[in-house]
């Protein structure tokens, strides 16, 4: 478009664009068809692109948003194309999926791998940073399932899709409390452990020795220990 074109009052252009109104009757039956279209596509894909997704599952999505907004609104593009563009995108998505199904290296780099945050009521804090999760984000997923004694959990995974698996220890220890700090009421209310049981405040590993409770984690490095709950 030429900078001549452009008028501040052409309200048609601003409202409607170039092309005339009758234009609009033809988006209306594009958007019909695209859709329909989507939803075969989508339908092909499997039951997972409508739950959690993986990072190459996540690909394709954005690219189908993409892909369907040419066709429906730009007047010079043909609907055919479109609706290749969307079956490319579909067949490199179930190419992508049989390729991960027959080589587990593939999998791992397509779909991603899982990681332990909690092993046996303490934190990973190295594959917390790996993952870019923070701990109260994990207190949070924690705090959701009714959890609010790091020493209850076993394991604690997140998954290639992003989702988390709690397991729960049959018989829960003492450990860290879950609760935000700022809410003293619940933290004063909570029962202590044995007053030889601390706890780091970072990750959750209880003190070995009195020596350990007065000098740094031996997991994280961290110099300050509290009472563990029960």
């Amino acid at each position: 478009m030429k900078k001549e074109d452009i008028q501040w009052d052409d309200w048609h252009r601003i409202l409607i664009g170039s092309a005339p109104t009758s234009f609009l009757l033809e988006v209306l039956i594009r958007t019909i068809i695209m859709y329909l279209v989507l939803l075969v596509v989508l339908r092909l894909m499997g039951k997972r692109m409508g739950g959690q997704l993986t990072i190459s599952e996540l690909a394709v999505m954005v690219t189908l948003g993409a892909i369907i907004c040419v066709p429906m609104q730009v007047p010079d593009k043909g609907i055919v194309q479109g609706i290749f563009v969307l079956l490319c995108a579909w067949a490199f998505q179930r190419g992508f999926t049989l390729l991960g199904i027959r080589n587990s290296k593939m999998e791992n780099l397509i779909q991603g791998k899982e990681a332990v945050l909690v092993k046996d009521g303490v934190l990973e804090v190295a594959q917390l940073n790996a993952a870019n999760i923070s701990r109260q984000q994990l207190y949070g997923v924690l705090r959701a399932q009714n959890i609010y004694n790091l020493g209850e959990v076993e394991r604690v995974y997140i998954e290639g899709s992003g989702i988390f698996s709690v397991f729960k220890l049959d018989a829960p220890k003492p450990g860290l409390s879950l609760f935000p700090t700022r809410d003293d009421k619940i933290l004063d209310g909570q029962q202590k452990a044995d007053e030889h049981f601390y706890v780091c405040r970072m990750c959750g590993r209880t003190a070995e020795s009195e020596r350990e409770k007065n000098g740094h984690c031996n997991n994280c490095g961290c110099e300050n220990w509290e009472e563990a709950i029960i």
